[in-house]
């Protein structure tokens, strides 16, 4: 043997077991060996090789052996034979007690005692009708018959009937007024039965025991059959009809994740400029945004498998299943690398640990999650398996699973700007036939704000539109329509009192006038009456340009025109109405966020005293703190109120020619309203966005782009 063979190191044992060194084979010459060579001590085994995995938490020695099944069996067994004397004792002591000679059976005939018979064979089962005193029988065969023992007496009898007798026994029966009967007096199971029913309960038993191992196997290895097995759908890319082409108007996040496909079809181009593969990469923003949009075009342009799941397949009620079913998905994943797994929904199990809404650490939340951070801690760079998370609360979200290494980019997908509206409403309306006269550009400027959803919801109810109206093209005409059912709701058919009808007119009139005497408003573009939902009517209100942020006088405008409804009635009517409900929600959303969120008040100054959620007295606001954020929202809605009022009693003749219009039209355009109240609109009434700060979150105060007010029935 050489050297080179002597050092060689044996192949590794298996994952999970501890090595064995295998003894050697003796050979002959050492067979033959003397006694004082055979009695040498044997050198030391060498240590172990080092193992290429990590076995922390084994059991040292062999791994223990399998349980037997025979004792399984053999308790089976003698369960079953338990079973089946038991019912065989039964029967026996249910039948019959008493074997009595036929002599007796003779003397009871006789006496007329006999109340019924069954006979099978030369067997005879019987009753008597009253008990009779039970028969000694002889000590010896042949020997003397004792006399009766009158301490037992019997009822039930059983006896034999002798082939040689020739006596007349049905007719003597017959004669005592004994029934006859063919069936038995004490149903009796045969052997068969026995055997079948001490049986079934074992059957039974068995296949509860085997459907309990199998769901148990399912839930522990997370099998795709089983019960409680995973749900992770692998995603066919030649199936999928979406790409990069269906995408439109977020081309800055398009391009962070066509980096990410490029370097799943070309990796060699990023590794020999020492790059890697991000590990992670998480779609943040708005719902209808196109999150899922974009994960289907990357199941599309990658060409390489890509698995999809929703956050909420992974919770069960059984503590531990969702961590199961996330090992199975990345197990799978990593089989067929390159790769690439999307997760739906993933504050559903990624909330934050440790807060307020934690439910502690045993929870299947926390389980799951725990197991996505250790499987995608465990990437080597290497692999060529991606993940990509989609969620609409990132704020959510726990820090460990938002660090570098796990998801190292995190992708804002923001509503589309107004090229962005343009490209999106092209590629939803490609199998649309449109009509010469249908202008995007326009579209898209009345729609700021709406997401790709929005807009793809906008294209399809003008064609269902245009279909009601048996129209062979989508024109201008069913796109302004469908957006006026999609912004202000479906008209309902009802019919109004006359001086609820004006009042609804004066209300409507009022946020109008206001939109338009104001500089700086939102341009006021729908005013109608029509019933529309809750809605007894509604003011549009939409800018010319997209707008980011937005300063304090632009803000208190927003207030004073939500208040116009209101205070034309307290002009015109002297009353306050029901209608104002959804104008006083804005108006107290709008002036609390200005006070005790984005620092538009002198006294409270620069502090942010109402959180977005929560109550703020878990933050360490005082109660004196938000006493005095009271006393400013009701001072600026005062003040705004007033400045409402005022403008409603000087422009009196505008709004009385708005309301004119409105009670003959029942809805008015941008153009006739704007006639109507004998104002020309401005080329462009919006000033100029103010910049919003690169840091500060957009405004979570449902403050909108599109303002639609509505007189609520």
């Amino acid at each position: 043997m050489t050297d080179q063979e002597s050092n060689a190191t044996p192949p590794p044992p298996r994952a999970g077991r501890t090595a064995e060194r295998p003894a050697p084979v003796a050979s002959p010459a050492s067979a033959t060996s003397s006694p004082s060579s055979s009695s040498r001590p044997s050198p030391p085994a060498p240590p172990h090789p080092p193992r290429p995995w990590r076995t922390e938490g084994l059991p040292d020695g062999p791994p223990p052996k399998p349980r037997s099944r025979w004792k399984a069996i053999i308790v089976g067994l003698i369960g079953y034979a338990v079973i089946f004397g038991v019912l065989t004792a039964q029967d026996r002591l249910a039948g019959p007690q008493v074997a009595v000679p036929y002599t007796e059976l003779k003397a009871q005939v006789e006496k007329k005692n006999v109340s019924g018979v069954f006979a099978r064979g030369d067997s005879i089962e019987g009753e008597l009708k009253t008990p009779a005193p039970l028969p000694v029988t002889p000590d010896k065969p042949g020997g003397p018959e004792k006399p009766a023992n009158n301490d037992k007496t019997y009822r039930q009898f059983t006896t034999e009937r002798p082939t040689f007798a020739r006596d007349d026994l049905l007719g003597e029966l017959t004669t005592g007024g004994a029934t006859v009967r063919a069936t038995p007096l004490v149903p009796q199971r045969g052997f068969l039965a026995n055997l079948l029913i001490s049986f079934a309960p074992t059957l039974l038993f068995l296949g509860f025991w085997i459907w309990m191992l199998r769901r148990q196997q399912s839930a522990m290895s997370g099998g795709l059959g089983g019960l409680l097995g995973g749900r992770q759908k692998r995603v066919d890319p030649e199936t999928v009809r979406v790409t990069f082409q269906d995408v439109a108007g977020i081309d800055e996040v398009r391009a962070e994740i066509n980096e990410v496909v490029d370097f799943l079809k070309d990796p060699e181009k990023y590794r020999r400029l020492g790059a890697r593969a991000p590990k992670g990469l998480l779609l943040s923003g708005p719902p209808g945004t196109g999150k899922t949009l974009l994960a289907r075009a990357t199941a599309g342009e990658a060409k390489v498998p890509f698995f999809s799941a929703s956050a909420s397949e992974f919770i069960e009620m059984i503590v531990g299943v969702g961590a199961s079913r996330v090992r199975e998905l990345f197990t799978e994943a990593r089989k067929v690398a390159p790769s690439i797994i999307f997760i739906d929904e993933i504050d559903t199990i990624g909330r934050a640990r440790g807060g307020p809404r934690s439910f502690g650490g045993h929870d299947e939340r926390e389980q799951t999650l725990n197991q996505i951070l250790t499987e995608m801690d465990g990437f080597s760079g290497h692999e060529g398996v991606v993940v990509l998370a989609a969620t609409n609360r990132p704020d959510v979200l726990d820090p460990a699973l938002l660090r570098p290494g796990r998801f190292d980019r995190q992708v804002t997908v923001h509503p589309p700007d107004h090229k962005g509206r343009v490209e999106i409403l092209n590629v939803h309306a490609r199998r649309v036939p449109r009509a010469a006269d249908v202008d995007f550009d326009k579209l898209a400027s009345a729609t700021p704000g709406m997401t790709g959803a929005d807009l793809a919801n906008l294209i399809n109810e003008a064609a269902l539109l245009a279909a009601r109206r048996q129209l062979e093209a989508v024109h201008q005409r069913e796109l302004l329509d469908a957006l006026e059912k999609v912004q202000l709701g479906t008209a309902r058919n009802v019919v109004i009192p006359e001086p609820e009808r004006r009042r609804t007119a004066y209300h409507e009139a009022g946020h109008a006038l206001l939109g338009i005497i104001q500089p700086g408003a939102d341009p006021v573009r729908k005013v109608s009456i029509v019933p529309r939902g809750r809605a007894l009517g509604v003011t549009l209100s939409t800018p010319d340009s997209d707008r980011y942020g937005y300063d304090a006088k632009y803000l208190r405008g927003r207030i004073i025109g939500a208040l116009g409804g209101m205070a034309a009635e307290r002009e015109i009517f002297d009353v306050v109405t029901t209608g104002s409900e959804s104008d006083l929600e804005v108006v107290s959303r709008v002036a609390r966020s200005m006070v005790g969120r984005w620092g538009m008040s002198e006294r409270i100054g620069t502090l942010s005293v109402l959180p977005s959620e929560g109550d703020p007295r878990m933050a360490g606001v005082s109660d004196g703190l938000l006493d005095a954020v009271d006393e400013e929202v009701r001072r600026i809605t005062d003040e705004c109120f007033a400045e409402a009022r005022r403008l409603i009693r000087e422009n009196r003749p505008k709004l009385d020619a708005i309301v004119t219009q409105l009670l003959e039209r029942e809805s008015l355009d941008e153009a006739e309203v704007y006639a109507a109240a004998g104002v020309s609109r401005p080329p462009s009434s919006a000033p100029a966005p103010t910049p919003a700060a690169p840091a500060a979150p957009p405004p979570r105060a449902g403050l909108a782009p599109a303002a639609a007010s509505r007189d609520r029935a």
